[in-house]
């Protein structure tokens, strides 16, 4: 592998500086994006307390943004730093790791690099998660006893389904079931039975000594004959058949 030629050393160290320059004015323009003002000083309050929770959450967006955009700034100028000193130093092109010469193909594409593609400290990602995550995963956290066969407790996924009952953010289209058409049928497994473990058990009820069979018309029960499950033995909704209605008494003439 050739090491980079002086010409080439040269046109990178003027990339270099422009570029030196260019952050350093920008950090020195607008104060570290913002950063050196308190943020009572940006918004003209003396106190942002008073302040509706949305215009909160836009300001605190807003600095976590500025903070991001300065730390990049200034790692930026840090690597910037570092290369000229290489320059300045003689072992510009040379990895720090193997002391071989870092293709000028490399350096062209990034100018900063102090290692060679093999030997660079960023060549793998940061895998570390947050630690909350180890609570968080798999969803509804530790409490799911969904994957357990003898389990049937309340877990972590119906307290979840009793609050998502209530109403989430999600849209029709982002429903579990792809053919609910109401809000109430939205949230995760809600066609799943709730206290009941066969259909039938929603709408067929006796008296506290077992006798008195009766049985309510709600929706388990027509969605049951629908389905046209069990035998036939329960009594069909009426159907009101105007026709069939019996005929008005006739006038006396007194009415």
């Amino acid at each position: 592998m050739n090491r980079l030629k002086r010409e080439q050393e040269m046109k990178l160290r003027k990339e270099l500086e422009r570029e030196r320059a260019r952050l350093e004015t920008v950090l020195k323009d607008n104060g570290h994006f913002g950063l050196s003002s308190a943020l009572r000083e940006q918004t003209g309050d003396l106190s942002v307390n008073d302040n509706h929770p949305g215009d909160l959450g836009t300001e605190l967006f807003e600095r976590g943004k500025d903070i991001a955009l300065n730390e990049n700034a200034e790692k930026r100028l840090e690597a910037i730093n570092a290369a000229l000193s290489a320059m300045d130093e003689g072992s510009y092109g040379l990895c720090r790791a193997c002391g071989k010469p870092i293709s000028p193909e490399r350096l062209e594409a990034l100018p900063t690099a102090l290692y060679c593609a093999e030997h660079s400290p960023n060549r793998h990602g940061n895998n570390r998660r947050p630690r909350e995550e180890g609570l968080m995963a798999p969803p509804f956290g530790r409490t799911s006893l969904d994957e357990r066969d003898e389990q049937n407790e309340f877990d972590g996924e119906d307290a979840w389904q009793i609050v998502e009952s209530w109403g989430n953010s999600d849209s029709p289209a982002m429903a579990e079931n792809p053919d609910a058409d109401d809000y109430a049928t939205m949230y995760v497994e809600a066609e799943e039975p709730e206290g009941y473990v066969e259909p039938i058990d929603n709408f067929l009820a006796t008296d506290l000594y077992g006798k008195n069979a009766t049985f309510v018309r709600n929706r388990e029960y027509r969605e049951y004959m629908a389905r046209g499950e069990g035998v036939p033995l329960l009594e069909p909704d009426p159907v009101y058949d105007p026709d069939s209605s019996p005929a008005a008494p006739p006038d006396d003439g007194q009415g």
